[in-house]
């Protein structure tokens, strides 16, 4: 093919890329009818009649049925279909082996004109164009994904920063809290506090009675000192506050008064006692 190809001639004229093209695939064409018609005759040539069974001629060969109708007899049919089989098998030799041969060659330009070089380059430049164009279609697509996913990424960022920032908030006012705490809650606490030791008091007052009654009873027949005696003692005769301690009044509560302060006894007769001054 490349041989062919090297033969035709260059026409020079003001002819375009697509007619030069033509007329290049038209006189390949005319070259391979030419050795078509030259391996025809060459097969006509060497061909014998012995020979015809070794190239697997049949009855039912291609054109047989035409022969016979034209007038052609046994003989000669059978000698005209050996040919063509054998024909047929000489060009699968030739076009086999034409092709290794081109297989292992390297690639030849079609035409060194500038303008079919140019339109070739055209095709190929469309062909690479096309291959870019979808490749850059592929890539936008890609990076419209990739700019959607960080899109969210950057949401679920902003989310997530600003839910730290209001844990943060909570933690440093509960600390705030902690190391100062507020005028209300203290109130709270002391309020109760004042309640328990209201409960905790009269607690410890009925524990307190109990305890008096049991074994500190009041006698009968015993009559008690009022303290307001002693009070208007004091206030009526401040020069002379002392009463005398009669045998009716109950000893423990005298003791209780005197042990306390609340009472004090004469310093020379000690059955006369008066109240302490508390005004002075």
């Amino acid at each position: 093919m490349a041989e062919c190809l090297s033969e035709i001639p260059n026409t020079a004229g003001p002819i375009t890329a697509k007619e030069e093209l033509l007329d290049e695939c038209e006189s390949i064409w005319r070259q391979m009818e030419e050795c078509q018609n030259k391996l025809m005759l060459l097969g006509a040539e060497t061909v014998l009649p012995s020979d015809a069974k070794l190239v697997g001629c049949s009855p039912d060969c291609h054109g047989f049925s035409n022969m016979m109708d034209n007038g052609f007899t046994t003989s000669t049919a059978s000698s005209l279909r050996c040919m063509c089989a054998f024909l047929v098998n000489a060009a699968m030799e030739v076009f086999n082996s034409r092709l290794s041969s081109v297989a292992s060659e390297n690639p030849e330009l079609i035409s060194t004109n500038p303008d079919v070089l140019l339109e070739l380059g055209k095709e190929e430049l469309q062909k690479v164009k096309n291959d870019l164009e979808m490749v850059l279609s592929t890539v936008r697509s890609k990076n419209k994904q990739l700019e959607e996913d960080l899109k969210r990424e950057q949401q679920w960022y902003e989310e997530q920063k600003q839910m730290l920032d209001t844990l943060n908030k909570i933690e440093e006012e509960a600390n705030t809290e902690v190391e100062q705490p507020s005028p209300k809650r203290e109130f709270d606490e002391m309020k109760n506090k004042l309640l328990k030791l209201k409960a905790y008091k009269k607690e410890l007052l009925s524990a307190l009675s109990e305890f008096l009654d049991e074994h500190f009873p009041h006698p009968a027949n015993n009559e008690n000192i009022n303290i307001e005696i002693l009070i208007n003692k004091l206030m009526s005769t401040p020069h002379e506050p002392y009463i005398t301690i009669k045998e009716s009044f109950w000893p423990p509560y005298i003791e209780l008064l005197l042990r306390y302060g609340v009472a004090l006894r004469h310093p020379e007769d000690p059955n006369r006692m008066r109240l302490q001054a508390f005004h002075k």
